[in-house]
């Protein structure tokens, strides 16, 4: 295949002051969930990146000093030469596929607590951390000088890493954010008041680590392009700061400070939406910018480029997608790119400090410790035919994997239509963007003759020893509980086996059972987003909605997904009401019983209908019938049956296609999979 001339403008040669990036592709700083932990996977993540066709790598958040001390979050560091040595891995692997490496030097002021180096927080004035019970000390002028230090030595070391572009990072609220705002620089001397003193620490940073990093090396600013949050300053104020800084730097990274908006997630932010806060800037500044904007159509990546928004296309979450983006663009197979869903499940790693992983991608944070490549797998360690029992998240990607690998497989599918649960999440309020889930591996499948399929086909015990294949693969999926068992009751509540209580299952069906008009409880024990979109279902079709979760808010999870204000907004806006800290304890057909988790207070709730959003069963009948008799399943052939996804384990949609993945690479194969398998420091 040939690229399409229309996206002939994404792969021109850029020039970042004294270097020229390949292409128009650029993986802007984004978080991994490995920092300095883990040198070695992250090192092999972001050289897949690289090898994929993305011109320019950058690290995550890179900390000066151990005064911007983030743990528990990971994060890389540049505090000492063992640093020098761990970064050196990245950019080595980035430069053997012939990209850019860049680094985002950080501080982040009182954000951090500071908790492993025992260091005061450092800012602008005494504030309280983000998360822990300390406050930050003063800056004063001595201070700032060693700040201007501290920096300036992680930015040549940054050099003796290998680093070809380095960053100073001047938003999100971070440290050299507050001496821009007018509103938390409350400062008297030349850092503070008028706006050319606010700016001075950036004009000071930007003029010491040009000269640090020398003629060589290019410069990179991250910086605020719109305040959303009334925080900042004022859109006018922080263009005349652009057209005072813009000389300074070869580069302009331009974000907006709502991280709700900037890494939004797809139910509630579109492609492309932070435009109209970047047009324009790019002519102010004279130099070449990159933005992000979930960017998954090259025709929409084309555009930004021609009306002049953007010199480069950013991307975090659609180089985890597919780190095979800029390839498969340029080599003109548009139908294999591995779309971003927006759900946001990447950044949540890094917020519960683990190594990232993505819905759609299984092999990412696996490229390391397993050695997964996300466009090649191992060929067929046999010649046994497979069957695969379920055509949900993990086994569509058992199907295409196995079939990827040379295997001849079937998958059988007991509905009319595939993709299981991802079918069925993408037809509520918000989630539809999820059904390119089940849409990649449809496609995928078009090119794979080996692999038969047949919908509408149950599966009975007897028709899997029948069938012949001597591996089989129950994806059969799980099915949400209407007892109230969950996180809090781990026995049935009593009235839940009433005809008026509902399971999402029953919402997400293409017949929804009938209640008579009247107000609907939702008992959430999940506190993910399911309680949360059904809520917002039921409202938009003009129910009145109570949702009573165990939670402190509602979707209490969404938090690391960075979707918990929006959701909690949603819902409110709908006119929603929300009992949080309570707990569902009975159901009479006419009101729900509703605890709180704190107090022996009880109240009952008026509901015709009561919906549990609670724990999930596994779909496992089938397995357990065919191992109550292993002299039939010897007898049959079968040498493995195993259970895959949510039929073994009920969890998120990714850990579905992870363990459908990891089904399929683990047969027959040469190399085990080793979970075991650590970065561990030398004795």
């Amino acid at each position: 295949m040939t690229r399409d001339p229309r996206y002939d403008v994404l792969f021109e040669p850029v020039r970042i002051g004294p270097l020229t990036a390949r292409n128009r592709f650029y993986q802007v700083p984004h978080c991994s969930g490995m920092g300095r932990a883990w040198p070695q996977a992250l090192a092999a993540m972001r050289a897949m990146k690289a090898a994929g066709g993305w011109a320019v790598v950058n690290t995550e958040y890179c900390s000066i000093h151990p005064s911007s001390d983030d743990t528990p979050y990971p994060y890389a560091s540049l505090w000492d030469a063992g640093d020098v040595r761990a970064n050196a891995r990245m950019t080595e692997a980035v430069h053997d596929q012939g990209a850019l490496a860049g680094v985002e030097l950080w501080h982040g002021g009182n954000y951090v607590g500071n908790l492993a180096s025992r260091e005061p927080p450092i800012d602008i004035m005494s504030l309280p951390s983000r998360t822990d019970p300390v406050q930050s000390r003063v800056l004063y002028k001595d201070d700032i000088r060693a700040l201007r230090r501290w920096h300036s030595d992680a930015a040549k070391r940054a050099v003796e890493a290998g680093f070809d572009l380095v960053y100073v990072y001047a938003t999100h609220a971070y440290l050299l954010d507050h001496f821009l705002s007018p509103v938390s620089n409350q400062r008297t001397d030349e850092y503070g008041g008028s706006l050319e003193n606010r700016v001075r620490i950036l004009r000071e940073l930007l003029i010491e680590t040009r000269e640090a990093i020398g003629p060589d090396r290019a410069l990179a600013v991250r910086f605020t392009a719109a305040n959303l949050g009334g925080k900042g300053a004022p859109t006018e104020e922080l263009r005349e700061m652009l057209s005072i800084l813009g000389p300074l730097a070869d580069i302009w990274d331009l974000v907006v400070d709502d991280y709700t908006l900037e890494m939004g997630s797809s139910r509630f932010v579109e492609e492309g939406a932070q435009e109209s806060y970047l047009a324009g800037l790019r002519q102010l500044l004279g130099k070449p910018v990159v933005g992000v904007g979930r960017f998954t159509s090259p025709d929409t990546m084309v555009g930004m480029v021609k009306r002049g928004v953007l010199d480069f296309i950013g991307a975090a979450r659609p180089s985890i997608a597919d780190p095979f983006l800029p390839r498969k663009i340029e080599e003109g197979r548009l139908e294999e790119i591995r779309e971003c869903i927006g759900c946001n499940i990447c950044y949540a790693s890094n917020s519960r400090g683990n190594p990232i992983r993505c819905t759609q991608n299984p092999t990412m944070g696996e490229e390391w410790r397993s050695g997964w490549h996300p466009e090649q797998i191992e060929p067929a360690g046999s010649k046994d035919s497979i069957l695969v029992v379920g055509a949900g998240p993990a086994g569509l990607e058992a199907a295409v994997a196995l079939a990827r690998r040379g295997y001849a497989v079937t998958l059988a599918e007991a509905s009319d239509t595939l993709g299981g649960r991802v079918t069925r999440e993408s037809r509520l309020p918000g989630l539809a963007a999820w059904g390119r889930v089940r849409d990649h591996r449809l496609e995928l499948m078009k090119g794979l003759p080996n692999l038969q399929v047949y919908p509408a086909s149950r599966m009975s015990a007897a028709d899997v020893l029948g069938f012949g294949a001597p591996v089989v693969a129950l994806a059969t999926g799980a099915a949400w509980r209407r007892d109230g068992i969950g996180r809090l009751h781990r026995a049935p509540q009593p009235g839940f086996d009433s005809a008026a209580v509902l399971t999402p299952d029953d919402l997400m069906s293409p017949e929804v059972p009938d209640l008579p008009p009247g107000p609907v409880v939702i008992y959430d024990d999940d506190r993910y987003y399911m309680a949360a979109v059904l809520a917002e279902k039921l409202a938009l079709g003009g129910r009145a909605v109570t949702l009573v979760t165990t939670g402190g808010t509602a979707a209490a999870w969404a938090y690391f997904t960075e979707e918990l204000d929006r959701t909690n907004a949603r819902l409110l806006s709908l006119g929603v009401t929300l009992r949080t800290s309570s707990a569902v304890v009975s159901f009479d057909g006419a009101g729900a019983e509703v605890s709180c988790l704190f107090s022996d207070r009880r109240e009952v709730l008026a509901a015709v209908g009561l919906v549990t959003v609670t724990a999930r069963s596994p779909e496992d009948l089938l397995y357990r019938q065919l191992i109550q008799n292993p002299a039939a399943l010897r007898d049959s052939g079968i040498r493995l049956l195993q259970r895959v996804g949510d039929c073994l384990a009920p969890a998120l949609i990714a850990h579905a296609v992870h363990a459908g993945h990891r089904f399929a690479r683990e047969l027959d194969a040469s190399k085990p999979w080793d979970a075991a398998r650590r970065e561990l420091a030398a004795p």
